[in-house]
């Protein structure tokens, strides 16, 4: 269970949409969430690879060298 407090516009949009399509607003706050944090996973991995491989804690492989050992991945 988690308690969320809403902007009032953006309770009013949600309430709106919800007697609008006859679902709950816990649906929509739901789907929300699910669709959005998938992003949030993403962004947050490439940040810590990117502070990692600054920092000197990882490397990366030149294309070629991955081309030369694994072949034309599109034939």
């Amino acid at each position: 269970m988690i308690a969320v407090r809403l902007p009032a516009a953006i309770e009013k949009r949600l309430d709106r949409l919800a007697k609008h399509t006859g679902r709950a607003k816990s649906y929509y706050v739901r789907e929300a969430l699910l669709n959005h944090l998938d992003n949030l996973e993403d962004i947050y991995i490439a940040e810590k690879r990117l502070e990692n491989l600054r920092a000197g804690r990882s490397y990366t492989i030149p294309l070629e060298e991955v081309m030369k050992e694994h072949g034309n991945l599109e034939s």
